[in-house]
């Protein structure tokens, strides 16, 4: 069962690495395209611009996966809470249906002597 979780938690890693990899190598893309269209800059600058551009665009990336990671933990925790209410209530409901079908027999028992 240890294993199982070990293994599962590696590739959790694992595609958490390879979709970052491919969020980075899309913001270089897009500094490559983004340089295009200023023809005027030179090699240099044009280097210059693109490693700007990639680390903007990283950060905000990084900014809301942080942001979507929070929510998704805040959201677990409230799913989570309404379950147990939930949980008792269904229990509660059963415990008064089984309570009340009992009664009902018993009153049919002792009405039926």
């Amino acid at each position: 069962m240890e294993h199982d979780k070990d293994s599962a938690r590696g590739l959790a890693q694992l595609e958490g690495y390879l979709l970052w990899n491919a969020e980075v190598e899309d913001a270089r893309r897009r500094a490559v395209r983004f340089t295009d269209q200023l023809p005027w800059l030179t090699r240099a600058q044009r280097e210059d611009v693109e490693r700007a551009y990639t680390a903007d665009r990283v950060a905000a990336c990084r900014e809301t996966l942080i942001r979507v990671s929070e929510r998704a933990s805040e959201l677990r925790g409230e799913y989570s809470e309404r379950y147990h209410q939930l949980r008792k209530h269904c229990l509660a409901a059963v415990v008064l249906a089984v309570g009340a079908v009992s009664g009902a027999c018993a009153a049919l028992t002792v009405l039926a002597r």
